[in-house]
């Protein structure tokens, strides 16, 4: 085997690789490592969930940085909704720095009923 014929087989080996290690990377999460993340399972045109959402993105806006806010529509997103067995919406799933469910909420939160919770959790701080 030639040495051009040996790069060319390690290029495509490459190649193929990064075809299917490319999609699992894009997968991931591209918030911050260590950041806490509010999970907002909602359907788009659910006033509910909207009102849901301002209150969640007006709470994140009082304490940037501390805490990542993603939100995720049933018509886009039905693997997640099965994998955390989201029944009803708005629900919103809490999540520790290390990624793992640590409350649960179905409906929408008072600003300050939030604030408290995020507290509580650690989430935020003063």
């Amino acid at each position: 085997m030639t040495k051009s014929r040996r790069i060319l087989i390690l290029v495509l080996t490459g190649c193929l690789w990064l075809s299917t290690a490319l999609p699992v990377l894009s997968q991931t999460s591209d918030l911050p490592r260590g950041l806490p993340e509010l999970l907002e399972f909602d359907r788009k045109l659910c006033p509910i969930c909207q009102a849901s959402e301002r209150i969640i993105l007006a709470v994140k806006a009082k304490y940037p940085g501390q805490f990542a806010v993603r939100k995720l529509y049933m018509d886009e997103e039905e693997k997640l909704f099965r994998r955390y067995k989201v029944a009803l919406v708005p629900t919103q799933v809490f999540l520790d720095a290390a990624g793992q469910e640590v409350y649960r909420h179905e409906g929408v939160f008072k600003e300050d009923e939030l604030i408290l919770k995020l507290r509580e959790l650690k989430f935020i701080r003063d």
